[in-house]
């Protein structure tokens, strides 16, 4: 069987190439070497329809020479064939046009604690003494099918380590190692006129012994089934209630309109607008990239730079943008990191849970999903089509489906008026249930 994670003769090969690229006129490099071992049971009606089992490895190259930069990578890892990559890599960039904010980034910027990769606790043992009989009995372990209703289900159950190594030439040396487990459902049921509905459940965590693989093709299942029977539902404005699985479509644009790469274009619609209170005061949002097993979290970005708890949006105020070396340099600010990890939604009221924010709100609509639509990034305007529930005196009435919601962004924010504390560990953004007041849809 493969070995899952970077070996020393890996680990060795990556620093051999570094130094060989300094050998031949690089005046910067920067290496990371990745490795992934993927296993996968796929499921279909309660049987084992497909298995699968891949490795992969490769090697990123950054080279900055005589004032040009390139990238290449490449997942033929042997020495000499390597060494003939380098000095092609080299020779390309030579005939590139040169680029003054190019570096690597200041070296008390970068990471020292990332040692081993496993720091964060993201490593399971557990994983290595898995066979392919205990994976088997685990997703067959996991179906609902057969079941009254259920005319399909689809599942899979999956799991993987992912190793990383990024060097440099001042003396970077960064790892990260971390498992992954995962199972995942999608279920469709059939009304009485044989349209048909589906829909989805997952779960996913680093340490094997917190999957939930029982209930999760139950809950893809009643999640189908609570989609019998849709409703329309007269235009207007309404509460708009966000469920924790859909609710990072609010907030993935304002961390994009806060990136480098979007002001620098100037197509973002939060450009120049560090230190102003654009958002509620109740709106907190931060960047938790180093708890101890936490899913997605690191210890340094892609250029080696250590990561911090820090505050996004901290009272309403936009307390950072994301800027890389590059970036920065090009802007002519201070860098920063280059993307937020680990994104936590504050709670905002006192409601705990889903149910509490309905009972708070009354009558609303609640969004379990969307389905196409589009938002831009230069003006914040968006249009999402959606699927859902409406809710009276804090209950589900009947679903709800093709329609549409419209505005933008910092408008919405604005009638932010709960965020709960529910959201679900094994999402990538821990974001949580939100309501936000006076939202247009349309039928």
């Amino acid at each position: 069987m493969e070995k899952a994670v970077l070996t020393q003769e890996e680990m060795a090969l990556a620093r051999h190439c570094l130094q060989f690229a300094l050998e031949q006129g690089a005046s910067q490099v920067r290496i990371t070497l990745t490795k992934s071992l993927l296993n996968l049971v796929g499921l279909l009606n309660g049987e084992v329809d497909k298995t699968s089992h891949a490795l992969d490895r490769s090697l990123q190259l950054q080279l900055f020479v005589e004032g040009r930069f390139g990238a290449f990578s490449s997942n033929r890892l042997e020495k000499e064939g390597l060494e003939a990559f380098i000095r092609e890599a080299i020779d390309t960039v030579k005939m590139l046009e040169p680029d003054a904010f190019r570096s690597l980034p200041a070296p008390e910027r970068q990471a020292k604690d990332a040692l081993t990769g496993r720091e964060l606790g993201l490593y399971d043992p557990a994983y290595e003494s898995l066979t392919a009989q205990d994976r088997r009995q685990m997703a067959l372990g996991s179906i609902a099918w057969p079941k009254e209703g259920l005319i399909a289900e689809e599942g899979e159950y999956s799991d993987s380590v992912f190793d990383s190594l990024t060097l440099d030439s001042q003396g970077l040396e960064a790892r990260h190692t971390e498992t992954s487990f995962e199972i995942g459902y999608e279920s469709t049921v059939e009304d009485a006129e044989g349209r048909h509905f589906s829909s989805y459940w997952w779960d996913a965590t680093p340490r094997l012994k917190d999957l939930q693989l029982k209930d999760c093709a139950e809950k893809a299942c009643r999640r189908a089934m609570d989609q019998l029977n849709p409703k329309p539902v007269p235009s207007g404005k309404y509460t708009l209630i966000l469920d924790t699985e859909c609710a990072s479509k609010v907030v993935t644009p304002l961390l994009n309109a806060l990136g480098g790469y979007s002001l620098q274009q100037k197509n973002s619609f939060l450009a120049d607008s560090l230190g102003k209170q654009l958002f509620p005061q109740g709106l907190t949002i931060l960047d938790a990239p180093r708890t101890p097993g936490d899913t997605g979290c690191r210890l340094f970005d892609s250029e080696g730079v250590a990561t911090r708890e820090m505050p996004i949006i901290e009272n309403g105020v936009v307390k950072t943008y994301f800027l890389n070396t590059y970036i920065s340099r090009k802007m002519e600010m201070e860098p920063t990191i280059e993307d937020a990890t680990r994104v936590k939604v504050l709670p905002l009221g006192n409601c705990k849970t889903q149910q509490d924010v309905l009972y708070q709100v009354k009558d609303g609509i609640l969004v379990t999903g969307f389905n196409g639509g589009n938002s831009n990034p230069a003006t914040g305007n968006f249009s999402y089509g959606i699927e859902g529930f409406l809710i009276k005196d804090g209950k589900r009435v009947h679903p709800v489906r093709e329609m549409l919601i419209t505005g933008d962004f910092l408008t919405l924010w604005s009638h932010l008026i709960a965020a709960a504390q529910d959201a679900r560990p094994c999402l990538s953004k821990l974001v949580p249930t939100l309501a936000f007041t006076d939202v247009d849809f349309s039928a």
